[in-house]
């Protein structure tokens, strides 16, 4: 009989044809993924940044989202005692960033790349009660006021600073925009699979808490670092990061959500990991500072 009462031969037909946009999906997936990859030199491992984003397309990009920030904000007068002290601080961190990345990269056993340096660095304080700082792509940065009593003291300033700095130097942002368009691919596969859109929702919740949030909190938790070793190479002391994230834990008043659902490792994992690296901090003052110990 030729006659198909049930539809059977059209579901497997149909069937068939997912399974190859599945495969094509999985490929593409697949080559993005690999043409895709470079060596970040501040950590020595493989990352996922798209080789058409190139320096002054987020130079571009971060120029525009601090204009906007900055005509939303209110900025303080530039000539302001604190003003000028936080920029005192930016510089001197700035300047150790070649020598930090010729460091780092080293230990790596890789090349130094030198992306930052076509940055045109800037950075205004902002009146506010927020105890934040950020760095974008390009150079741009800013110190919210409300992170000055929190800081208590320009070496405190410059841990919070230099792992702003951090985010910026080790591309964390195209980084992300790389994994997001990753991501989508992903999404666009489970469509086209006939997946119910209840059963992708809880799919992409279970890659957030499994995948996307460890890997914001690597990204934290590698700016830690990197910004910890910028301090102390800019004479900094780096021993103040203890109790600087000592009194941000304080400042959430416990509110924290806990670290599995986070983009951020929780307070006592910042803490922890910091003591580990203070030898290394301190290694670093110690061979970019021992002649002026006093700075």
């Amino acid at each position: 009989m030729n006659q198909d009462p049930m539809g059977y031969g059209r579901q497997r037909r149909g069937g068939g044809l997912r399974i190859w946009v599945l495969v094509a999906f999985a490929a593409y997936g697949a080559y993005y993924y690999f043409s895709n990859r470079t060596v970040d030199p501040y950590t020595g491992e493989k990352v996922l940044i798209d080789k058409n984003m190139d320096a002054s397309q987020e130079s571009a990009m971060g120029l525009q989202a601090y204009r906007e920030i900055l005509s939303q904000e209110r900025p303080v007068d530039p000539n302001s005692q604190i003003a000028q002290q936080i920029r005192g601080i930016a510089t001197r961190l700035i300047d150790k960033v070649d020598e930090v990345e010729r460091d780092l990269a080293a230990e790596r056993g890789v090349q130094p790349q030198n992306f930052a340096a076509g940055f045109e660095w800037a950075v205004n304080v902002i009146q506010s009660d927020q105890a934040n700082a950020f760095a974008l792509p390009g150079g741009k940065m800013a110190v919210y006021t409300g992170l000055v009593p929190v800081a208590q003291n320009a070496d405190g300033m410059a841990v919070v600073m230099g792992h702003e700095i951090a985010h910026a130097l080790m591309r964390h942002g195209a980084q992300r925009m790389s994994r997001g368009k990753l991501e989508q691919i992903g999404q666009m596969a489970g469509a086209a699979s006939g997946m119910d859109a209840g059963t992708l929702q809880t799919v992409m919740q279970a890659y957030g808490v499994t995948s996307a949030l460890p890997y914001a909190r690597g990204h934290e938790s590698q700016a830690d670092e990197v910004g910890l070793m910028l301090a102390a190479a800019a004479c900094f002391d780096p021993r103040e990061a203890v109790p600087l994230w000592q009194r941000m834990e304080q400042l959430s008043g416990g509110q924290s959500p806990p670290e599995f659902a986070s983009t951020h490792p929780s307070a006592e994992t910042r803490i922890k990991n910091l003591e580990a690296l203070m030898p290394k901090a301190l290694a670093f003052r110690e061979k970019y500072c021992s002649g002026n110990a006093a700075r």
